[in-house]
């Protein structure tokens, strides 16, 4: 019996031991830790799965719209050419009535040039919003073909806008070579890109009318249209018409890539025998601007 004791302790001993040396390798073990920890983390948790036909159908609606939009952007850009050619090629008075019959064709007119501006990197009428500031606020002005009117809103003079067609209460829409100024009533006369009629001289002419002796001719052009060489005017020639007119060139402005910038002012005594009649000034042909598709 006490042998069988013996044995008996022998056996228990060794089973202690061999329990107590699995604790020990377990607990010196990092990595039994760090599987525990890795297989909580949220990032191990199974996810639902996605579904990769909704994948598929939302890449497609995407490229759809993708498409769609660039259609849009042509079809927009192409009224845009038509539109633009529409008032190079007619008279004031024609354009009118085009734009009376179908009003929302010149807001989508507008739409696209405000577009082509978006490319220029600089703008006419900010150059002559400026030139305002620093000749005063007292000097009333007269902007023909003020399209979004943005000269008014961004000058403290008086400004008179006028346009074909505006939603705008106050622009007053009519044809530029009839307003209903008084003559000699303003100071400034502008034409900020806006010499497109085939009668554009007839605007000029009204211009002339409304300003006081000794006012202010602006205009500002794309500079295609008066280069002699791809079949523009030549810019002094175009000059020389407005002064027969009775202005006197104060200076030209070539320096941006995109315009030319124009200033005159109305003579303060006009010689009766040396002035032309509007008839017999010879005035050049201003090519249209058309614009390329992009």
């Amino acid at each position: 019996m006490k042998r069988e004791s013996v044995m008996e302790d022998r056996e228990g001993s060794r089973k202690r031991k061999r329990a107590g040396r699995c604790r020990r390798k377990t607990d010196n073990n990092p990595s039994h830790l760090n599987k525990q920890i890795s297989e909580a983390h949220p990032a191990n948790v199974p996810q639902p799965k996605q579904d990769s036909s909704k994948l598929k159908t939302s890449h497609k609606a995407s490229k759809t719209l993708s498409f769609l939009d660039k259609m849009k952007a042509r079809l927009a850009g192409g009224h845009f050419r038509m539109l633009n050619e529409k008032l190079y090629t007619c008279t004031g008075k024609e354009a009118l009535e085009y734009f009376k019959e179908e009003p929302e064709l010149f807001d989508m007119y507008h739409a696209g040039y405000q577009e082509q501006m978006s490319h220029w990197p600089e703008l006419p009428v900010n150059i002559i919003i400026k030139w305002l500031k620093d000749h005063g606020s007292s000097l009333v002005v007269a902007d023909f073909g003020c399209g979004d009117a943005r000269l008014a809103k961004n000058v403290k003079n008086k400004v008179f806008s006028f346009d074909l067609v505006s939603n705008d209460p106050s622009v007053v829409a009519c044809d530029m070579s009839n307003t209903s100024l008084d003559s000699e009533s303003i100071d400034v006369a502008v034409f900020c890109l806006s010499l497109m009629g085939t009668n554009f001289s007839s605007y000029l002419q009204e211009a002339y009318r409304v300003l006081k002796p000794g006012g202010w001719l602006l205009i500002a052009e794309v500079k295609s249209r008066f280069d002699p060489t791809s079949g523009g005017a030549d810019p002094n020639n175009f000059t020389k018409a407005i002064c027969e007119l009775g202005f006197s060139s104060v200076s030209k402005d070539f320096a941006n890539k995109m315009f030319i910038l124009f200033y005159f002012k109305k003579k303060e005594e006009q010689n009766s025998t040396k002035k032309k009649k509007k008839k017999d000034i010879e005035w050049p042909e201003l090519k249209p601007c058309l614009y390329k598709r992009r």
